[in-house]
C-alpha cells in the first residue's frame, strides 16, 4: 500500500501537472529522496515525518536534516488521513478583554505554546470564551472534531469551561489547576511553594508585620499563593490576616496597597501575588511617603519584564511562564499521539533585587 503521507502535492507530482524537474515546474522533493539521503527506509522516513514514537532520535534527526536540505514539504491533508487527525488544536482562555493580548504573562504563555507546536506542525486556534457565544463556538468546534485537542487557561471557580471540557472526548490540557474540579492532565506552577519563598525572604530580612495583596479568590493560583504566604508566617507564629484582594493589575495593586496602609499603618513588608500588583503597590507606597525597602519591603510574583524597571527594581518569585506554555502544548501533542503523560508542577525561584534586598 502506498504511504498516505506522500500522496498528492506533498510527493511533488500530481496527475496532469508537469513532472518534477521539467522546465515548467520547480522540482519538489519526494519522501523517497528524503529517505535515501537520510540513509533510512521509506517507512522510517514516513514515521519520522509523522512524529511517530517508534523512531530513534538519530534516525529522526537524519530525516529532519535530509528534509530540510531537500526542501521536502509533507502533504498536510495526507498526513491527517494517515494519523486520523485534523492538524489543529485550540487554546481557549476564559477571558473576554482584548487587552489580554498585551498582557506580558499571557503573551509569554502563547510564545511557549507556539514554540512547542512549531515542532509538531499543528496549527493553533485561539479562542476567548468567557461569553456564552464564545463557549458555544468552542463547543461546536469540539463536537465537529475540527480540532485534535484543547488547552484551557485561566479557569475560575464554577467556570463553565469545566463543563465544556468534561463533555468532550478529545484530549484536554489545563494551564493551572481548577479550584473546584478534578483535572486529569494539567501543567501548573508551584504557586504555594513560590509564595512561601517570598514570605520567608521577608522574614529573614527582619520584617515581622507582613501583609499580602492576594489575587482573585476564585482562582487556584491565588488561593495557593495566599496559602504559601500563611505557611511561612505560621512557622514563626505570626498572623497572616493582613490581606487585601485585587485583580492582578497595576491599578488593583495600588488600590489594595492604599487599603492596607489605612488599616495597618505599621506594616513593614508586603508580598504581592503578581508583579503588576507589586508595581502598583510601589506607587501607592511612594505616594504615602513610605520608602522602599527602608520602611516597607516589597516582593512580587512572576518575574515579568516590569520587575526589572520599577524603582527600586522588584524582588520577585520567578515562575517559568514560557515553559508553562511549552509544557502544555507538549503534553497535548503527546496525548494526541496516544501517549499517557502525567501532570506537571513547574518549580519557582526567588530573584532578589532592590525592593527587598534580604538580610545584611
Amino acid at each position: 500500500m502506498a504511504d498516505p503521507t506522500t500522496a498528492g502535492p506533498g510527493d511533488g507530482h500530481r496527475e496532469g501537472s508537469p513532472a518534477p524537474g521539467s522546465p515548467h515546474s520547480p522540482r519538489v522533493a519526494t519522501l523517497d529522496e528524503v529517505a535515501l539521503r537520510a540513509g533510512v527506509s521509506r517507512s522510517v522516513a514516513s514515521r519520522a515525518m509523522n512524529n511517530a514514537r517508534n523512531v530513534s532520535a538519530p534516525k529522526r534527526e537524519a530525516v529532519a536534516r535530509a528534509a530540510s536540505e531537500l526542501g521536502y514539504v509533507p502533504n498536510a491533508t495526507a498526513r491527517a488521513l494517515a494519523t486520523n487527525t485534523v492538524g489543529s488544536v485550540v487554546l481557549a482562555v476564559s477571558h473576554d478583554d482584548p487587552a489580554l493580548f498585551g498582557d506580558p504573562f499571557f503573551s509569554q504563555v502563547l510564545v511557549g505554546v507556539a514554540a512547542a507546536l512549531d515542532r509538531s506542525e499543528l496549527d493553533l486556534t485561539l479562542m476567548l470564551t468567557s461569553s456564552e457565544r464564545g463557549r458555544a463556538r468552542l463547543e461546536r468546534l469540539l463536537r465537529s472534531r475540527r480540532s485534535d485537542g484543547v488547552m484551557l487557561m485561566a479557569l475560575r471557580k464554577d467556570d463553565p469551561l469545566n463543563r465544556v471540557a468534561a463533555a468532550t472526548d478529545l484530549p484536554v490540557v489545563l494551564g493551572g489547576r481548577p479550584l473546584d474540579a478534578e483535572a486529569r492532565w494539567y501543567v501548573d506552577v508551584d504557586n504555594r511553594g513560590g509564595a512561601r519563598l517570598a514570605a520567608e525572604h521577608l522574614l529573614r530580612s527582619g520584617r515581622r508585620r507582613l501583609a499580602t495583596i492576594a489575587g482573585p479568590d476564585d482562582l487556584h493560583a491565588s488561593v495557593a499563593r495566599l496559602q504559601g504566604f500563611a505557611d511561612a508566617l505560621a512557622v514563626e507564629r505570626l498572623p497572616a490576616d493582613w490581606v487585601e484582594h485585587a485583580d492582578f493589575t497595576y491599578e488593583g495593586g495600588a488600590r489594595a496597597m492604599t487599603r492596607l496602609l489605612a488599616a495597618h499603618p505599621d506594616l513593614d513588608g508586603v508580598f504581592a501575588a503578581s508583579d503588576n500588583m507589586a508595581s502598583g503597590a510601589l506607587r501607592a507606597l511612594k505616594a504615602a511617603g513610605r520608602r522602599v525597602p527602608e520602611d516597607v519591603a516589597v516582593v512580587g510574583y512572576d518575574d515579568l519584564e516590569i520587575a526589572r524597571h520599577t524603582e527600586p527594581a522588584l524582588t520577585t518569585v520567578s515562575q517559568p511562564i514560557r515553559g508553562l506554555g511549552q509544557e502544555m502544548a507538549t503534553m497535548l501533542v503527546r496525548l494526541i499521539d496516544g501517549d499517557t503523560p502525567t501532570p506537571i508542577i513547574l518549580p519557582t525561584r526567588l530573584v532578589v533585587r532592590g525592593s527587598a534586598p534580604g538580610p545584611t
